[in-house]
């Protein structure tokens, strides 16, 4: 069986996360959303993978390239949605195949599920439906997807993982993939729909620290690197090579740290947390249920949770996240969300600086004991 994985969107609601990468190669779990598909996949036996790349494709091929499993990548040159990108791969497509999105993370026993079915949509119940496609489903069969309604008539929603044959191809004049399935439903051919075991999908950028914590369930306990003394670790952590934690330091399972990090002495990371490649944490920090992405260097007594920190950021010493919730305007939605702060890429903040539920943009630069809540544009300069 082939897959066809549509990883050419950017992920708009992602920002500020997706200004220098697509989606799918957000890093969750120190592994981008893109590669845990394909572990997924591989873990079936399927090893016939097309990926369709489209905004900053560099990323994705380079880290395609370096996998140890072939995959033919295909470009779409312009994003005219999601039917315009299976159209593109569809040359290579040669008999029945998975259709995944690119930017949702799936386990191996929901793949393994819908790969029995011939014609089907693997489904989930969701407490905000009006953010996916909603189902009507009677007897176990799709009748219509309804795609973002104001007013859902249900909580099952699409994944956007289906098993179809090659004759949903002829539909593919539409520009959403919805519609294609709503074309091939009305033209008679049903549709089954089939229950996930595990799904989950990052809308906004909060939502990485729920998709975080899940695949944080599956880490492989691996120490390299080097401890110093009074070093404590429990549960199921990992820990890169070159990666050097200071004595006195505590660490909680679930956690990943990446390769070539500076952990300082008497720190405190507890679970849920992943820190990539190349990060420098000061003595006497502490860093909960958050995504440090590579390169960041976070202060001295600073106390970090419920956090987003984006690649190549500083945080001066004493930071501070408050998770509090909030609305956020969102694509012009309104939307309610409570976390300690997602800051994106090679921001610096100075000393005592605190940050309320906030959303910090890429470039910010941050003066000395200021406290940060609400929305700051990429490249602000709060003096």
């Amino acid at each position: 069986m082939q897959a066809v994985i549509l990883a050419a969107g950017e992920g708009k609601r992602l920002r500020p996360l997706t200004h220098a990468m697509p989606k799918a190669m957000v890093p969750v779990a120190n592994r981008p959303i893109l590669e845990h598909i394909i572990r997924a996949l591989e873990k079936n036996g399927i090893r016939e993978i097309i990926v369709v790349v489209g905004y900053k494709k560099e990323h994705v091929i380079r880290h395609l390239n370096a996998l140890d499993i072939p995959v033919r990548v295909v470009v779409q040159e312009k994003q005219l949605g999601t039917a315009h990108a299976l159209a593109c791969a569809a040359p290579l497509i040669t008999g029945d195949f998975l259709l995944l999105p690119g930017d949702n993370y799936v386990d191996t026993a929901s793949i393994a599920r819908i790969m029995r079915e011939k014609n089907a949509v693997l489904t989930w119940e969701h407490p905000h439906p009006s953010n996916f496609g909603v189902l009507v489903i009677r007897d176990g069969t799709v009748r219509e997807v309804i795609e973002k309604p104001q007013e859902a008539p249900g909580f099952t929603v699409s994944t956007g993982i289906f098993s179809l044959d090659p004759s949903f191809l002829q539909y593919l004049d539409e520009t959403e993939i919805p519609d294609a399935v709503n074309r091939m439903i009305r033209a008679g051919t049903p549709l089954t729909a089939v229950a996930a075991a595990d799904w989950q999908d990052a809308v906004y950028p909060w939502d990485l620290l729920k998709l975080n914590a899940a695949l944080l369930r599956d880490v492989r306990q691996e120490r390299a690197g080097r401890s110093g003394p009074g070093v404590v670790i429990r549960g199921r952590v990992s820990i890169g090579k070159g990666t050097t934690i200071g004595p006195n330091t505590t660490i909680i399972g679930p956690v990943v740290i990446g390769d070539d990090c500076d952990i300082g002495a008497n720190c405190v990371i507890t679970s849920e947390t992943s820190i990539g490649a190349r990060a420098r944490v000061e003595p006497f920090t502490m860093i909960g249920q958050s995504v440090i992405l590579d390169d960041v260097s976070i202060g001295s007594h600073s106390r970090i949770v419920e956090a987003v920190v984006g690649t190549g950021s500083h945080l001066g010493d004493h930071a501070t996240t408050f998770p509090t919730k909030t609305i956020f305007s969102i694509e012009r939605e309104m939307i309610g969300a409570k976390f300690g702060a997602i800051i994106g890429d090679h921001t610096r903040s100075a000393p005592f600086c605190i940050f309320r539920n906030c959303i910090v943009g890429n470039e910010v630069v941050i003066d000395d004991g200021k406290t940060i809540y609400g929305e700051v544009p990429d490249g602000a300069k709060l003096l």
